[in-house]
């Protein structure tokens, strides 16, 4: 019997997928078992950025290493249809003012572009009864950057 290998996406196709998408998961290198998170994520075309609370188990294992993988994926209810991309490689704490500015309007921005509920707040450092623009206007998350991604894994269904 043959083996049937699931199609991989050309560049133009999961440079889509991410583009089109805005939750992706993190996974950390956690003491024995990786540690997975799932996030926002917003993306200039070039590079992932990410907010993150101050606190909780992604930040030590942050600091330990900041090696992750990054996955997005995309699929219908009854998986008839599936895409996903596996992206390796490390984050870094973006600490540029100037920066951290601009990457934090475009998550306001991607809030209410997508009419999201104001409950995501919390998992951004904030109240929910808080404005989307109170990203913008505090630090209360820091601000990663997906940098070094090498041997990415894009694949689709048949």
């Amino acid at each position: 019997m043959e083996i049937v290998k699931i199609p991989r996406m050309e560049k133009k196709e999961y440079d889509n997928l991410i583009e089109e998408g805005y939750v992706c998961r993190i996974a950390f290198q956690g003491e024995k078992y990786p540690y997975i998170a799932p996030f926002l994520y917003v993306f200039d075309g070039k590079f992932l950025y990410f907010l993150s609370t101050k606190y909780g188990k992604k930040i030590e294992y942050f600091r330990k290493s900041p090696y992750v993988a990054v996955e997005i994926e995309k699929y219908t209810k009854d998986l008839s249809c599936f895409t996903f991309i596996t992206l390796p490689g490390y984050l870094t704490e973006v600490t540029d003012s100037i920066e951290k500015k601009i990457i934090r309007q475009e998550f306001v921005e991607l809030i209410t572009k997508k009419h999201l509920s104001n409950n995501i707040l919390a998992a951004l450092g904030h109240s929910p009864q808080d404005p989307p623009e109170a990203i913008a206007n505090e630090e209360r998350s820091l601000v990663w950057k997906l940098t070094g991604v090498k041997d990415l894994v894009a694949l689709k269904s048949l």
